[in-house]
């Protein structure tokens, strides 16, 4: 799994007054966590958030932003209640440990000396690091949340050195409304990270201001980040196969896994052969194939395909003159199989 870009309908730490609209859009534009603060709106609303949330088929998150031990405990009763599925934040662990057991909530707590509101990071580098090695050996204790940019310490050097440090996941907040730090996040060893305000207010480097292009184009950076973006494009049939007049000589149009996609020519008959290891399939695109058998022929028209197992002899033969077909077998097939053909292709020319 790669980076995870957690979306936070919140502003200066608090949910913001027009959360559910701004939901919709990150729904829509396919982010599948999103996550709030307990405080911002009232209680029946928050509800109502996450049950949405959950609807739309993301994973939800409840971020405690609350400094005193009451507020704190108050707050992890309502996410039990909420029913949140990740709950962020916090420092009185032991307390909030207590309420969360029996639940299926995962907790993960801040490292380190939280103060102020917003919300900012105290503390050396190995202070931060001693508290989230503590934390992390706690047991109910799925991951950190770690204030890495709301830190006055050097963050990529506090990031990197808290996610060595421990094996539970670490989720980074703060101010990450770039490419550039989200590659840095990457990097650290994190398993997450928030934005927020740097959405809501159209800050993150995009096209245009608008929610739902910001969201689309930090989706778009996470997944270059991540390397998760395809390089792949649509294929016309019509067109690669116009682009070669070769028969018998398969193209390789393409790959899945370890199975290639070929385009050929069929004219006339074959040669009798078969495959070890390999099971293909043939799917005429244009023409009739004929799939002789030891046992039986069978006819292949356009649209149709069929599938000849491993260790079976066959013998294609194209009917009625030309006849296009789409091969899917694993890329160590070779055309002629077992027999020995002038038509054997080994080295197969791109199309």
């Amino acid at each position: 799994m790669g980076l995870r870009f957690i979306f936070m309908l919140t502003r200066n730490d608090k949910t913001v007054e027009d959360a559910e609209q701004h939901l919709k859009t990150a729904l829509a534009a396919g982010v599948h966590h999103i996550g709030f603060k307990d405080v911002g709106l009232p209680f029946e609303r928050l509800k109502d958030l996450n049950a949405a949330i959950k609807a739309g088929g993301a994973t939800s998150y409840l971020e405690v932003v609350s400094l005193d031990k009451e507020s704190e405990i108050a707050s992890a009763k309502a996410a039990a209640e909420i029913g949140v599925d990740i709950l962020l934040g916090g420092t009185n662990v032991d307390a909030v440990l207590t309420v969360l057991a029996g639940t299926d909530i995962q907790y993960f707590p801040f490292p380190g000396q939280i103060e102020g509101h917003p919300s900012v990071l105290a503390g050396s580098i190995d202070e931060v690091v001693d508290s989230a090695v503590e934390l992390a050996g706690r047991e109910g204790v799925h991951g950190l949340d770690l204030l890495a940019y709301r830190s006055t310490e050097n963050v990529t050097g506090l990031m990197a050195a808290v996610c060595a440090a421990v094996k539970k996941p670490v989720i980074m907040a703060g101010s990450i409304g770039s490419r550039e730090r989200i590659e840095i996040v990457r990097r650290s060893g994190a398993a997450g990270f928030t934005i927020g305000t740097a959405a809501l207010d159209g800050d993150y480097p995009a096209d245009s201001p608008v929610l739902e292009t910001q969201l689309r184009s930090i989706q778009r950076d996470v997944a270059g980040v991540n390397k998760h973006v395809s390089p792949h494009g649509p294929k016309n049939l019509e067109k690669a196969f116009a682009s070669f007049t070769q028969t018998w000589s398969p193209r390789l149009a393409g790959r899945v896994n370890n199975m290639a996609v070929k385009l050929a020519k069929f004219e006339g008959e074959f040669v009798w052969h078969h495959h070890e290891t390999e099971d293909e399939m043939f799917l005429v695109h244009k023409g009739q194939l004929l799939m002789k058998f030891r046992d039986r022929d069978e006819v292949v028209d356009e649209g149709e395909f069929i599938i000849v197992p491993h260790g079976v002899e066959h013998c294609p033969v194209a009917l009625g003159g030309t006849c296009e077909v789409l091969l899917l077998e694993p890329d160590t097939t070779v055309n002629t199989g077992n027999a020995d053909d002038p038509r054997r292709a080994t080295d197969l020319a791109k199309v």
